[in-house]
C-alpha cells in the first residue's frame, strides 16, 4: 500500500478509535476527573485534531484506482437522492431528540411518541451522516474516499449502537420504552410522518449546499451540474 494511503488509514483508525474509547471506557473516569464540561472540551479537541489529521491525509493521498467510473450518471442520481434524505434526517433530528444531552432527556424519552424523522429511526442524525458519506463513496469509489468517509459510516452507525447501550445505562426504563417504540434501522414508512415544512427546509438546504459545492469543492453538484 502507498505510504500516503497508510497514513490516511492510520488517521481514520485513530479518528474512530479515539471516539469509541473516549465515549465508552474513558468517559466515566474522565468526567469524574474533569467534570462534564471539562470532559466535553477534551473530547471536542481530540475530535477536531483527529478529524483534521484525517482530512489532511486525505488531501495528500493519491487518487484512484477506481472501482467503477467516478462521477458516473447513475452515481450522481443516487447521490442526489441520498444527500437529500440525509439532510432531511439531519434537520429533523435537531429538535425533540431524546438522545441529545439534556436534563430533560429521561422525561422526553419516556413520554415522546415517535413522529417526524424519529418515526424513521431513533438515530436520524447518525443515519444522515452515514448516508451522506456513503453517497460520496458511490461518486468517487477510490481507496482514499473509502478510508475517510468509510470511517464516518462506521463511527455513525457503530456509535448509534453504542449510544443505545450508554443511554440505557443513563436513562433506564425511559430509554427502554423509547427503544421499544422506535427502530435502529430506518423504516421507509416513517417518512410519511415527516411534516412538509421539514421536507421544504431540507430541500432549500440541499439546493444551497449543492450550489456552494462548486466554489468550495471544485465540483458542480446536484441540479447545478446540469443547470447554469
Amino acid at each position: 500500500m502507498d505510504l500516503r494511503l497508510s497514513f490516511l488509514l492510520s488517521a481514520a483508525i485513530v479518528f474512530v478509535g479515539s471516539h469509541v474509547i473516549l465515549s465508552q471506557s474513558l468517559r466515566r473516569p474522565l468526567v469524574g476527573l474533569l467534570g462534564q464540561a471539562g470532559f466535553m472540551a477534551v473530547y471536542s479537541i481530540i475530535a477536531v485534531v483527529t478529524l483534521g489529521w484525517a482530512v489532511f491525509a486525505f488531501g495528500a493521498a493519491p487518487r484512484g484506482p477506481y472501482a467503477w467510473e467516478p462521477y458516473s450518471l447513475w452515481a450522481w442520481i443516487a447521490a442526489m437522492a441520498l444527500t437529500y434524505v440525509a439532510l432531511l434526517l439531519f434537520v429533523g433530528s435537531l429538535s425533540g431528540n431524546p438522545a441529545a444531552p439534556s436534563p430533560k432527556a429521561a422525561e422526553l424519552a419516556a413520554s415522546k411518541q415517535p413522529a417526524g424523522v424519529f418515526a424513521v429511526t431513533r438515530h436520524p442524525m447518525m443515519w444522515g451522516i452515514a448516508i451522506w458519506a456513503f453517497s460520496h463513496i458511490l461518486l468517487v469509489p477510490e481507496p482514499r474516499t473509502l478510508f475517510l468517509l468509510g470511517a464516518l459510516v462506521v463511527l455513525a452507525l457503530g456509535g448509534s449502537a453504542m449510544q443505545d447501550h450508554k443511554k440505557q445505562q443513563q436513562l433506564g426504563e425511559a430509554w427502554t420504552g423509547w427503544q421499544a417504540r422506535t427502530s435502529y434501522l430506518p423504516r421507509l414508512s416513517g417518512f410519511a410522518s415527516v411534516p412538509p415544512v421539514k421536507w421544504l427546509i431540507a430541500l432549500a438546504l440541499w439546493l444551497a449546499i449543492n450550489w456552494l459545492h462548486l466554489p468550495l469543492g471544485g465540483v458542480a453538484a446536484g441540479l447545478w451540474r446540469w443547470v447554469g
